[in-house]
């Protein structure tokens, strides 16, 4: 068995060209999803968000159970 040293290194140039750009266009992408989506994932909300655990209407006092807020999380499917 014959091996020719130029066709396997001539291999080995294209896979480590093929890597460097495979590894350049990840790179551009997240740049640019960096640049395009600039927020802050962990802000407080603005306007009139909610938080989820507290039940029942805020400033009432009104509180459910817990097996009450299963059941509407079942029922409404979110």
């Amino acid at each position: 068995m014959v091996i020719s040293l130029r066709r396997w290194l001539r291999s080995v140039k294209y896979l480590l060209l093929f890597a460097v750009l495979t590894y350049t266009l990840y790179r551009t992408f997240g740049l640019l999803e960096a640049y395009m989506f600039q927020e802050d994932k962990y802000r407080i909300p603005d306007g009139s968000a909610v938080k989820v655990f507290h039940a029942g209407i805020p400033g009432s006092g009104e509180t459910s159970s817990l097996a009450d807020r299963l059941k509407l999380f079942y029922w409404y499917g979110e």
